[in-house]
């Protein structure tokens, strides 16, 4: 799933070094939190959130049939 949001992402953003993708498992839950920078946060987010809610939705259609349920993060990477 993390190579998918990376796919996504890249394609983005201006900054691509910016971007860092990290997945943490906690039981069948796995949080997938992306760092980009700050310029490039409004472009990943969307108006009203619309990107950053479609980036939600194909993951969770994807991973539709697993065990384990996604969620996906959006934070600004520290410089």
């Amino acid at each position: 799933m993390e190579e998918i949001v990376k796919y996504i992402v890249d394609k983005l953003v201006e900054n691509h070094d910016a971007v860092q993708i990290e997945s943490a498992e906690k039981g069948d839950d796995v949080t997938i939190t992306v760092y980009v920078a700050k310029q490039d946060m409004g472009k990943v987010i969307g108006r009203n959130g619309k990107i950053a809610q479609s980036i939600r939705a194909i993951i969770k259609t994807a991973s539709n049939g697993l065990k384990k349920r996604y969620f996906v993060k959006f934070e600004e990477r520290a410089e």
